[in-house]
């Protein structure tokens, strides 16, 4: 029997209360900033209680553009960076399983040196080999596109492990009974396999979309064209007004426009995630 202390229930429960009211603060500032005009953004105090300009903020950032983007609506820099986050959480996770699979059901030389070859890579992040990763985009013509966003950064030697692992939780006669039942290695690997995995899959999917999603560095360096902006470089260039002053109150709409697919995607596989990360037995 846990026995109930009403002191620490009460000293737990306000350092919870404290620590959301100091996480959730400058997402409200956030929103109240978008829901004002330019005028009442530049004066002192800030506001801290919505305005009535939310809605005409919302098609001002969404549809027109802002700052030095204007030429790109935010709503096309938020499909370009939905479609970079999702090309690159699918193309991590497949060559992840995939490569996991062989390491781990196929007999051949050097098979534990390739493995370690992948591990290592760890050490090498894209920050790392950014000049020669950059050079072979452009050698292959995929500066400006969806391919040159995204290839780079799709191999993942930590969900090649991640995979690994769980693949060696597979218990030897699962492998045998589909033997005998006549299964090939594909069909092993779709039947068994990956219903196996899928909470772990669902885990990294959350993980591996936020990270493109944020993406900011590498689609600066190989994106020219405006109409290839990330919504991270959209704000960026927000925020460098060259001879005007930055529109604060499309800045907080654009960032909290930028808030939501995350928002969404962590809220919707969030009982996968959590399952993903914390069972150990399968």
């Amino acid at each position: 029997m846990i026995e109930q202390r009403p002191v620490a229930a009460w000293f737990s429960h306000t350092v919870l209360i404290l620590g959301v009211v100091v996480v959730a603060f400058p997402i409200w500032i956030t929103f109240v900033g978008a829901s004002h005009d330019a005028i009442r953004m530049t004066q002192v105090p800030l506001p801290l209680l919505p305005g009535d300009q939310f809605f005409i903020n919302l098609k001002a950032a969404f549809v027109d553009g802002v700052g030095n983007a204007k030429e790109q609506s935010v709503g096309i820099m938020m499909f370009n960076s939905l479609i970079m986050a999702l090309m690159i959480a699918v193309g991590k996770i497949a060559i992840s399983l995939l490569s996991a699979f062989a390491i781990v059901y196929f007999r051949f030389p050097f098979r534990m040196m390739f493995f370690w070859m992948i591990f290592i890579t760890l050490m090498l992040p894209v920050e790392v080999r950014i000049l020669p990763t950059f050079e072979v985009v452009a050698n292959f013509g995929m500066l400006n596109n969806y391919w040159g966003l995204t290839v780079p950064l799709i191999a993942s030697a930590t969900a090649t492990f991640m995979f690994r692992q769980v693949f060696l939780t597979v218990p030897d006669e699962l492998l045998e009974a589909a033997r005998i039942d006549g299964a090939g290695p594909m069909r092993f690997f779709k039947d068994i396999l990956l219903p196996v995995s899928r909470t772990n899959i669902a885990a990294l999917f959350v993980i591996l979309f936020i990270y493109g999603w944020n993406q900011y560095l590498w689609p600066l360096l190989i994106t020219t064209d405006k109409s290839m902006y990330t919504i991270v470089m959209g704000i960026k260039q927000m925020l460098e007004a060259a001879e005007e002053a930055p529109e604060w109150h499309l800045i907080m709409m654009t960032t909290l426009l930028a808030m939501i697919p995350p928002v969404l995607v962590v809220i919707g596989m969030q009982k996968l995630f959590i399952k993903g990360l914390t069972e150990t037995e399968k």
